[in-house]
């Protein structure tokens, strides 16, 4: 642990009121939001490029944000480092029975359910006599793709989901219809509404099929990339650009880009025998 009070220390200096960095010291528990946010998506971009060589560092990054709540707290006498640790410590230990326990291990699914039930407990131990429900606790600031998926599995588990995929698939195309509908003769408020609606439906099939919506998003992200960055360079090889090309041209390049994906696939598949 001598690393981490090192770290520990280093934080301490940076927020020291006399001989301190002006920017630490400016910063509140509100103001390093983003900043957090931010280091975690760059964990997750490390891991998604494959960039493994990075990731002890953006891992720092993000652990560095960690630090810099847990002096805030100290500075405030809330808690500090220690009661972080102590707390992750008890959670770990009370939401795996089965391996610091008598409880039976059970399977991946079992395991998920006796978590969530934990977690349930939790809050419902939490809570401080206010209204109790099954969606407390779904963190607002999480993306809304994920935060929808969260939602939809706490609803879930007291039985309020469709039984299988085809209702699922029946909402999204009626979801369809009705943000075109919204389209010919509602409002701008109106369309907008109807389109979350339809996002909300595809996220829920999404998970129907066992899936992570937010995963499969930024996966056709990058794929749009992928295919965008080689009309660029197509273009760049013509002597021209996107900005003077044709709409039809970028899509004939953007054909040619999912050719050209679709190539090595089909030939693994054919050595494969798939």
């Amino acid at each position: 642990m001598t690393k981490i009070h090192d770290l520990l220390d280093i934080m301490r200096c940076l927020r020291h009121p006399e001989n301190g960095c002006p920017w630490d010291l400016e910063q509140t528990f509100d103001s390093i939001v983003p900043h957090t946010i931010e280091e975690t998506y760059e964990v997750a971009d490390c891991i998604e490029r494959q960039a493994l060589e990075d990731l002890p560092g953006e891992l720092g990054d993000l652990l560095f944000q960690i630090v810099f709540y847990a002096e805030l707290g100290r500075e405030q006498g809330r808690f500090d480092f220690d009661d972080i640790v102590s707390v992750l410590i008890r959670k770990l230990t009370l939401r795996h029975p089965h391996v610091f326990g008598d409880a039976a291990p059970g399977d991946a699914h079992e395991q998920t359910r006796r978590w969530e039930a934990h977690k349930a407990g939790e809050r419902k131990a939490a809570n401080t006599g206010g209204t109790l429900s099954e969606l407390d606790g779904v963190p607002l600031g999480l993306p809304a793709l994920t935060r929808a998926k969260k939602l939809q599995q706490r609803a879930a588990r007291v039985g309020f989901d469709w039984p299988d995929t085809t209702g699922v698939k029946q909402k999204v195309l009626e979801e369809f219809q009705e943000v075109e509908t919204a389209v010919k003769h509602g409002s701008t408020h109106e369309v907008e509404e109807e389109i979350g609606d339809l996002l909300f439906a595809c996220v829920n099939w999404v998970r129907h099929l066992g899936l992570e919506p937010e995963t499969a998003l930024r996966a056709a992200n990058a794929k749009f990339e992928r295919r965008f960055h080689f009309i660029e360079q197509a273009l760049a090889d013509a002597g021209t650009t996107v900005t003077d090309a044709s709409f039809s041209r970028m899509d004939e390049l953007w054909e040619s880009a999912k050719f050209g994906e679709r190539q090595p696939k089909e030939i693994a598949d054919k050595k494969t025998g798939a």
